[in-house]
C-alpha cells in the first residue's frame, strides 16, 4: 500500500514484494500442516472432531493468500511489460 501511495505500484519492487508475500503464506501453510498431526491427536483424545476443521482453516486461508499473491504477481509483471512497451512507443 505504501508503494501505491508513492505512485510506484507498477514497479519491479512491487513484484518482489508479492513474491515474498507468496513465499511467506506458503511457509505459514507448511507450518500449520506440520502441526496438524498434533491437533489431530488432541482432537482424538478429547473427542472433538470440530478441532480438526478449525485447524484446517489457517491452512486454507494461507493457501488462498498465496494463490492470490501469485496471480497478482503475474498480472503485475504483465502490466509492467505492457507499460514499458507503451513508454517506448511515442
Amino acid at each position: 500500500l505504501g508503494l501505491i501511495d508513492r505512485q510506484e505500484a507498477f514497479s519491479d519492487r512491487s513484484v518482489t514484494i508479492l513474491k515474498k508475500i507468496k513465499r511467506y503464506a506458503l511457509s505459514v501453510s507448511v507450518l500449520y500442516v506440520a502441526a496438524l498431526p498434533f491437533v489431530f491427536m488432541i482432537a482424538d483424545k478429547d473427542d472433538a472432531p470440530g478441532l480438526i476443521i478449525v485447524g484446517l482453516v489457517p491452512i486454507f486461508a494461507s493457501v488462498v493468500i498465496a494463490v492470490f499473491a501469485a496471480v497478482l504477481q503475474k498480472l503485475l509483471r504483465e502490466a509492467i511489460f505492457i507499460k514499458s512497451e507503451n513508454d517506448l512507443t511515442v
